[in-house]
């Protein structure tokens, strides 16, 4: 077997194994939290007033069983695609998802794909321009976003460009009563704020990783080398540097992903998105394990996704990962 596929055929095991902790994990979690769904739905006061009702709607659901046999069942769920039905909506959980999904997507993306490229830019442009003026502001404003929480930087940005300056909505995804490019562009003014607090977030502690990547790969030899040759700086930059550091920045950037979710859904909820974020939470409230274990497995998916994406990609971009195939 070639270097390539043992490479990919060893990262497959290793997400298999990941895949099947994370269903585990997925199942036990929203049990071990406390309260109990069937008690929410009905109250505090059916728990004393009317047990039996309790104790049908806990047999409805299969929440009576034992635990290895509910997660036997959750399995056999998995296996037909089935993702169950929420308990308090009465709804399928794959038709709740589907909506939830593409407005979190739509939010999340574009996040990375901004907050990346201009982590990229500026980390390049502070490590070439080390200890100089530009250098200290860029690094200055990317350690105030990082250790900004993602909640108090989108709570702000919704006081201060929506509530007072009045430049854009104060939340949802769309003024209503438009269609075709005036709805486009009505969400697009709606998700800007959201977006860009995402992509400031998210391009924070890329752009430090990268900026000193650039400076400590400036000292090595081969740039001394190539300085020597009589490139210019720019050449060096373009040519050398980024390369060098395209293979640790892609793997980052697919590994900030779950990290990208995880403050999507706080950031859905400050702008009342109706996203996964909100979706979540209301589930978590109710303690609704069926929409709790679906919106987990399925950000889990696009996550491991992601990551194995990058993997691959880090291969391309390093051929010394994963052996030589010739």
């Amino acid at each position: 077997m070639s270097g390539r596929k043992a490479y990919i055929l060893g990262k497959l095991i290793r997400y298999a194994f990941t895949f099947i902790l994370i269903l585990s994990l997925n199942f036990a979690l929203p049990r071990m939290m406390p309260g109990d769904p069937i008690v929410n739905l009905l109250g505090e006061e059916a728990l004393h007033n009317d047990p039996r009702m309790i104790e049908l709607l806990r047999a409805e659901h299969g929440l009576d069983k034992p635990l290895h046999i509910q997660f036997s069942g959750y399995l056999r769920s998995l296996a037909r695609m089935d993702l169950g039905y929420s308990i308090h909506k009465n709804l399928s959980v794959a038709e709740l998802m589907a909506n939830s999904l593409f407005w979190t997507l739509l939010l999340v993306f574009p996040s990375v794909v901004i907050g990346s490229i201009m982590a990229l830019l500026f980390g390049s442009l502070a490590g070439f321009k080390n200890n100089s003026l530009i250098d200290y502001l860029l690094t200055a404003l990317a350690l105030l976003f990082y250790t900004c929480p993602s909640f108090l930087l989108a709570m702000l940005f919704l006081s201060i460009f929506a509530f007072h300056l009045g430049l854009f909505p104060l939340g949802n995804l769309t003024s209503g009563g438009r269609e075709g490019l005036d709805y486009a562009l009505d969400v697009a003014w709606h998700l800007f704020l959201p977006v860009a607090a995402l992509s400031l977030l998210g391009a924070s502690y890329k752009f430090l990783v990268v900026r000193n990547s650039v400076t400590q790969i400036f000292d090595e030899q081969f740039i001394v080398a190539a300085r020597a040759k009589g490139l210019t700086e720019r050449c060096i930059l373009l040519r050398h540097v980024i390369r060098n550091v395209l293979p640790p920045f892609i793997s980052m950037v697919a590994l900030s992903f779950g990290f990208m979710v995880s403050g999507a859904l706080i950031v859905e909820i400050v702008f009342s998105l109706n996203g996964m974020g909100t979706l979540i939470y209301d589930a978590v409230v109710a303690r609704d394990y069926p929409v709790m274990q679906g919106c987990f497995l399925v950000l889990t998916v696009f996550v491991m996704a992601a990551n194995f994406a990058a993997d691959m990609l880090y291969a391309v971009a390093d051929p010394r990962i994963g052996g030589n195939d010739n």
